[in-house]
């Protein structure tokens, strides 16, 4: 049964490397060297290396977007968030045509490379490469992903001992027909032609950015994103400009410049010292692999737009259902479909400009994008990696393009231009009152014009997705949270004195110093009051680690902090306070807890919780998920009767719970690893639904009518 739901975080830091790399190695080496060195001669090796040079504003800012925002789509998610859905729709549809194009152009090349060895006909054997691969990624990312690491692994491993060979037999005073002057002319073509060829080989290194498409499946992503693209284009630029030198200095001008095999062609004149033709088989398993990574890994990322775009009501909402294997099923078959007509109706340079040039404008957006997010200063916008040398960087992002795009020849122009044209008819034609804007609107707002303030909500969602790895320390928060209980109605200044007081002997601050954070904090908090709660908060220096306060208020407090320009609704009486401290030094931290509590208030029934509860354990379980917590009595005569007398440290307990929280004659205290547990006590477990399941499978039972389980 098909489902709109979450995809799988299953990819590792070295799926991301193999990703990244797969799609760059295939046919940027492969295939495009004579292609691009009949555009401006021996420069197309100082070509590759400038391009490697240029993506770098772009890798950096989509490393910074993926970590802030890691949803399907990638690109297009990040330009609809950021300058808003119309420019999220044509960069939707761009790039997920780029992709497709990138990966029709791979296809062939493998094709051109079986047919060394086999009478085969390129395009149809490309076609079936394609269905072949859509049918896999349709299985799930799991499964292409392993073969995503298998073929790059054996592709890095072969094309590393070419280099190694080709350098060694260059060095050595090979002399073969095109190396005596095979670097003069350096420029045939002049600068026009070495600049169009920069724009050419820039589609090599756009594969570096495809896994940002796939963000939403990666685990640690604001570690395993930026480190596995730096070291994918570290290593793609290395083979890069040494195997394209290689293959100038052997091969000589005119036979480089029609050669569509220029690794096989290169590879037979320095391997033949290897037995039984090795070299070339090599290099032919090399190409393959090359090859089949990028259509695989094109494939996979490219179905990710019209998913993603579909989630936002912009293209059929059929497109944004997952298949039996949790996969984009639809998506895959319109992206494999798409290909098949690219194969047959396009050449192989054709295709090649068209991905650069539609590619090198999105980069453009792209690098706008981290401007305006940084710009727009939503407090919920917490990348895990910050780009260098902001905001230069992006600026250079944002020119490098507008030099390269004129290079690119008047068909790929009028291609880019028809592709932005679509993408505005689709959007005005189609979409219909999308309740939502860019961050541009913040931006805005600073210049004194409007905002849109559900992205914030959005990012906070973002936020309590990536924070999930750390739900056993929010639970640890709760639970050594301190906690007043007001029957009587009051002022909120007056609750800010009584939680300043109650966290002064805690924190070693003044109680002045917690006071002015906390009202200070709520003149210009950006988390309003809803659904009975607020969340005011501080960071202060000076603390390690976060602290917090709850406070339930019987008869409620409506807020009275008469400012100009407070976001706070001071209409709305408040039954919850949770009062946060946090470290200045952890905004990250900081801000994920702050989006989990304001997941928690916004769920249904948490306010009738939270007013129902008539003690501290019943106040602290109701800012915890349901499934992540676990509360029972200990009970001789019970399945419980064996943790009775013994230290919580020596306790059985399923991986990933600990116990949080110990009530004993009408007392609830937090309890350490030496901490003895008496009949009586109620303690409550929290931590990963699977261990509190299999708690509760293992403790639901009693005796005597006596339930254990609370």
């Amino acid at each position: 049964m098909a489902s709109e739901s979450t995809l799988e975080k299953s990819l590792t830091l070295y799926d991301v490397y193999a990703i990244s790399t797969g799609a760059m190695f295939s046919s940027g080496f492969f295939l495009l060297p004579g292609i691009a060195a009949a555009e401006t001669g021996p420069s197309v090796i100082l070509a590759y290396l400038v391009a490697g040079l240029l993506i770098l504003p772009s890798m950096y800012s989509m490393a910074e977007l993926s970590t802030a925002m890691p949803k399907a789509g990638g690109t297009y998610y990040f330009l609809d968030r950021s300058l808003g859905p119309l420019a999220g729709t044509v960069g939707g549809l761009g790039t997920w045509l780029a992709l497709v194009f990138k990966s029709a152009f791979a296809l062939i090349g493998m094709g051109a490379y079986l047919a060394i060895y086999a009478d085969v006909p390129i395009k149809p054997l490309a076609a079936a490469l394609a269905v072949a691969f859509g049918v896999l990624n349709v299985v799930g990312a799991k499964e292409s992903s392993w073969l995503q690491r298998a073929l790059v692994t054996v592709l890095v491993g072969v094309l590393t001992f070419y280099v190694a060979q080709g350098v060694f037999s260059v060095w050595e005073g090979f002399s073969g027909p095109g190396s005596a002057d095979a670097f003069t002319p350096f420029f045939t073509e002049g600068g026009g032609g070495f600049l169009a060829t920069i724009g050419i080989v820039f589609v090599s290194y756009a594969g570096l950015t495809k896994v940002a498409s796939v963000a939403e499946e990666v685990k640690n992503p604001d570690r395993n994103i930026p480190l596995g693209m730096i070291l994918s284009l570290a290593t793609a630029t290395a083979i890069y400009v040494v195997g394209v030198a290689i293959m100038v200095a052997v091969l000589p001008g005119e036979e480089l410049n029609s050669d569509l095999t220029p690794v096989y062609t290169s590879g037979e004149v320095f391997f033949n010292w290897l037995p039984y033709a090795l070299g070339p088989i090599l290099i032919v398993v090399a190409a393959i692999a090359a090859f089949a990574s990028t259509g695989n890994a094109g494939i996979m990322s490219a179905s990710r737009y019209p998913l993603a775009m579909a989630r936002d009501r912009l293209l059929p909402d059929g497109l944004a259902q997952l298949g039996r294997f949790n996969t984009p099923t639809r998506s895959i078959i319109i992206t494999v479909g798409l290909m098949l007509l690219i194969i047959f109706a396009l050449s192989e340079e054709g295709v090649a400009k068209l991905a650069s040039a539609f590619q090198l404008l999105i980069f453009a957006f792209l690098n706008l994008a981290v401007i305006v997010m940084r710009e727009s200063e939503i407090p919920s916008y917490a990348p895990g990696y910050r780009s260098p040398l902001y905001p230069w960087m992006q600026i250079a992002g944002i020119i490098i393009p507008g030099l390269l795009i004129p290079e690119m020849g008047t068909m790929a122009i009028v291609f880019t231009i028809i592709v932005v044209l679509v993408g505005i008819v689709w959007y005005m034609s189609y979409v219909e009152n999308v309740p939502r804007e860019g961050a541009i609107f913040h931006w805005f707002e600073r210049l004194g014009k409007q905002r849109y303030d559900g992205l914030d909500h959005e990012l906070q969602d973002i936020l309590e997705e990536k924070r999930v790895s750390d739900d056993t320390a929010f639970g640890q928060l709760v639970a050594r949270a301190e906690v007043i209980r007001l029957t009587e109605p009051t002022i909120y200044e007056e609750i800010v004195g009584q939680v300043a007081e109650q966290m002064a002997q805690k924190l070693d601050l003044s109680v002045e110093t917690l006071k002015h954070g906390f009202l200070d904090g709520t003149l210009h908090s950006a988390v309003s009051v809803s659904h009975g709660a607020a969340l005011p908060y501080c960071q202060l220096d000076g603390i390690d680690q976060q602290e917090m306060v709850m406070v339930h208020c019987q008869s409620g407090v409506c807020i009275d902090v008469e400012q100009p320009g407070s976001p706070l609704d001071t209409s709305e009486p408040v039954y919850a306070f949770f009062f946060l401290v946090s470290p200045s030094n952890d905004q990250s931290d900081h801000l994920r807890t702050l989006a989990t509590l304001a997941n928690r208030v916004d769920e249904s029934g948490f306010t009738t919780e939270w007013r129902a509860a008539a003690d501290e354990k019943a106040m602290k379980e109701s800012l915890l998920h349901h499934e992540r917590y676990i509360t029972f009595s200990l009970l001789s005569g019970t399945k419980t009767e064996d943790f009775i007398d013994q230290r919580i440290r020596d306790l059985n307990l399923p991986a990933g719970v600990l116990v949080a929280l110990v009530r004993r004659n009408d007392q609830v205290t937090i309890p350490n690893g030496d901490s003895t547990l008496q009949e009586g006590d109620q303690i409550t477990v929290i931590g990963d639904p699977a261990g509190v399941e299999r708690l509760y499978e293992l403790y639901r039972g009693g005796t005597n009518g006596r339930n254990i389980v609370q």
